[in-house]
């Protein structure tokens, strides 16, 4: 068996709209269609006890290498012709992401 970490999407009711929420998973699978299915399994169940979406997006990423220390658990590869401070402004730091304890209250 394999190591697989597994993205999913979900969305729920916010103050100010909706709420986005991209969650990684882990699994031990024989191959990455068995790691997304457990993996969509669970964030249906998880969906439903927390009372949030799930949009049915699951990308997985096979682990080369056995969980540990530093160890790259997953990546995803956009071509863009943005230039790197409206790329990272664009997909990552938009002003509205919740990133400390703080911002969650």
């Amino acid at each position: 068996m394999q190591w697989y970490t597994v993205r999913c999407v979900f969305r729920s009711d916010s103050e100010g709209g909706s709420l986005y929420e991209e969650r990684l998973t882990l699994w031990q699978a024989d191959n990455l269609d068995d790691a997304i299915a457990v993996a969509e399994s669970e964030a249906l169940a998880f969906a439903q006890t927390i009372d949030v979406e799930y949009l049915g997006l699951a990308q997985g990423y096979w682990l080369s290498v056995p969980p540990r220390n530093g160890a790259e658990i997953y990546s995803l590869c956009r071509e863009s012709d943005l230039e790197p401070d409206d790329y990272l402004d664009r997909f990552f730091d938009t002003g509205t992401e919740r990133q400390r304890q703080e911002d969650q209250q």
